[in-house]
């Protein structure tokens, strides 16, 4: 029988958008800000990765659970997402608490370090979406680097790439070097693990996971209407064998 150790990320938040946008960020937006998942809309109901919706309270809690391993990744045994949202500001904002727990069955410390530090991007990039492209319908675009990505100092090479200075800081103006064209955008996260760009009609998420063992991976979520999915792959996908070939 496969044993593991249990894990807890907790993480609280404001944000600019109401309890029934968060909710609906949560439910039916995530292709917004994470990827497309889908819940039936019922405790009982069906959750993702094979799990099940164990609450449902609109727009107030929100909790998925997950004890089958085969929708899970290897190494984990089971996965609870929690979410709980409360009115601020006569309902003009809202407080979220964030816990995700589970159990980690191998290299529990990489495991967790890596779980946490993608949480704080992912709800990071949760707060993007809520403030800047709430309700608006997204395209989303998601791939890996070649092997070349996951050797230590591939996240540094992507940023350069990029064309973003080593002193640009959080919050600046920068000109991106992207397939086929010059991205206007704004650096709204940084840090040696994750570079996120906004942009007036897309947020460009890159991850440097080739610092946990994996290669490094873009996610795009565009919310232009005639956005071209497939199209956007092939060319973010040139243009990573281009920079690690």
């Amino acid at each position: 029988m496969t044993t593991g150790k249990e894990f807890e990320i907790a993480r609280e938040f404001e944000v600019d958008a109401s309890p029934v946008e968060v909710w609906d960020a949560l439910t039916t937006g995530t292709a917004g800000w994470l990827w497309p998942v889908e819940y039936e809309p019922r405790e009982g109901g069906t959750a993702p990765f094979g799990g099940i919706v164990t609450r449902w309270d609109p727009p107030h809690r929100l909790t998925g659970l997950v004890e089958d391993p085969e929708g899970l990744p290897p190494g984990q045994i089971r996965n609870e997402l929690d979410h709980t949202i409360e009115p601020r500001d006569g309902g003009r904002r809202s407080w979220v608490r964030y816990v995700h727990s589970g159990m980690f069955t191998d290299d529990w410390d990489n495991q967790y370090d890596g779980a946490s530090k993608h949480t704080d991007f992912y709800l990071h990039t949760l707060r993007q979406y809520l403030t800047y492209f709430t309700g608006r319908p997204a395209t989303f675009i998601t791939l890996d680097g070649p092997a070349a990505s996951t050797a230590q100092d591939a996240f540094t090479k992507l940023g350069r790439r990029l064309g973003l200075p080593d002193d640009a800081a959080e919050g600046a103006r920068v000109r991106v070097d992207a397939p086929g064209e010059h991205l206007d955008a704004v650096l709204d996260f940084r840090s040696r693990h994750f570079i996120g760009l906004r942009t007036d009609t897309a947020l460009y998420r890159f991850f440097g996971r080739n610092h946990f063992g994996a290669p490094v991976g873009i996610s795009i979520h565009e919310f232009a209407p005639q956005a071209d999915g497939k199209s956007t792959e092939l060319a973010w996908r040139d243009w990573l064998h281009r920079l690690y070939g």
